[in-house]
């Protein structure tokens, strides 16, 4: 099978690589569509992200779909043929995070384009058989590996307590900004706040959710006295965290889902007189159910978030893609 292989920092080479023999539970996905995601990018400019560095070529690209065209001894053969989203998570059955339901923070978990385990910027991948959830027919090709974003937002919204009612500000209107507001809105969110400095992101937003978008340096007035439920950050900016704490209302509920520094100060009187909540998103668990439902019902629109199209030898060209004006998802199709 090709092989979109990150070979060093700014090099992706075209490989053939053998097509992988699932194992007795896990299936053979044909792969049909991979976003990329800013982790990709990443690795692909900085050949790091925090504590993973790039030690080996790699293939990246972890948000995927595709049809199943083999399957191991111990998975029923009436898979076969099945179009599904992957969820590209093997973490250990028996850890104690796994073993309580939170196998999203399993410490052996084996993850698509992380350092160590290859990714699906390819033809072909395997992935253990109940992390491949099949998708109806009215869930495109592109839309079922954006589940993998959308679960991500879907994991923010159930740490944030969204329901009917609530206000909440989301700070960073990229593409797993953009999800979680179609995810508020879905929840029952009467009040979507996101802010961005970019003018085009903004407007963006309004298209996919939000109900109000803001500047967070112009607008900063208006952003501090929003006094929403729930503060999500999908930014990773320090002054983006700062200025969505200040924004909650008394014993509200902050998520971090952003990447970016590794520490920054905290407002520590302020979060306890207020007894607000604050915690983080590593990625999710038990979102692909809730995820597909909300693809199929229109409730959230990921077609129209994919903004490109990439043949697998482009694959370099995708992950450059992410710095072009308007670009929201860039999308590689392996089978092109």
């Amino acid at each position: 099978m090709r092989a979109a292989v990150l070979v060093r920092p700014h090099e992706v080479r075209l490989e053939e690589r053998t097509v992988p023999k699932p194992a007795p539970d896990e299936v053979l996905v044909r792969v049909t569509a991979v976003g990329v995601c800013g982790s990709d990018v990443h690795f692909y400019r900085e050949g790091r992200l925090g504590d993973w560095v790039l030690d080996e070529p790699l293939i990246l690209g972890h948000e995927s779909g595709g049809e199943i065209v083999a399957v191991g001894a111990a998975v029923a053969p009436e898979r076969l043929g099945e179009r599904v989203s992957i969820e590209p998570q093997h973490p250990s059955p028996s850890s104690a995070e796994t073993l309580r339901g939170d196998y999203n923070l399993d410490p052996h978990m084996k993850f698509y384009a992380v350092p160590g385990t290859d990714g699906a910027f390819c033809e072909y991948v395997t992935i253990q058989s109940h992390f491949a959830h099949h998708v109806p027919d009215s869930v495109s090709d592109g839309a079922a590996a954006l589940l993998e974003p959308l679960s991500v937002a879907i994991a923010a919204g159930r740490k944030a307590e969204l329901r009917p009612g609530s206000r909440v500000l989301i700070t960073g209107a990229g593409p797993v900004g953009l999800a979680i507001a179609q995810v508020a809105r879905a929840s029952g969110a009467t009040d979507v706040l996101i802010t961005d400095i970019s003018a085009e992101r903004r407007a963006a937003a309004l298209r996919f959710g939000a109900t109000t978008a803001l500047d967070p340096v112009a607008d900063a007035t208006a952003v501090a006295a929003s006094h929403v439920d729930a503060f999500i950050d999908a930014s990773g900016a320090g002054a983006a965290v700062r200025a969505g704490l200040e924004a909650l209302r008394p014993a509200g509920r902050a998520v971090l889902v952003g990447m970016g520094l590794a520490e920054l100060p905290f407002p520590v009187t302020h979060i306890q007189n207020n007894e607000l909540i604050v915690t983080g998103v590593f990625r999710y668990a038990n979102t692909w159910p809730a995820a597909v439902a909300m693809a199929a019902s229109g409730h959230v629109d990921l077609d129209a978030m994919i903004t490109g199209t990439f043949p697998l030898s482009e694959t370099e060209a995708a992950l450059e893609s992410t710095t072009t004006p308007g670009t929201i998802k860039s999308v590689v199709a392996p089978q092109r």
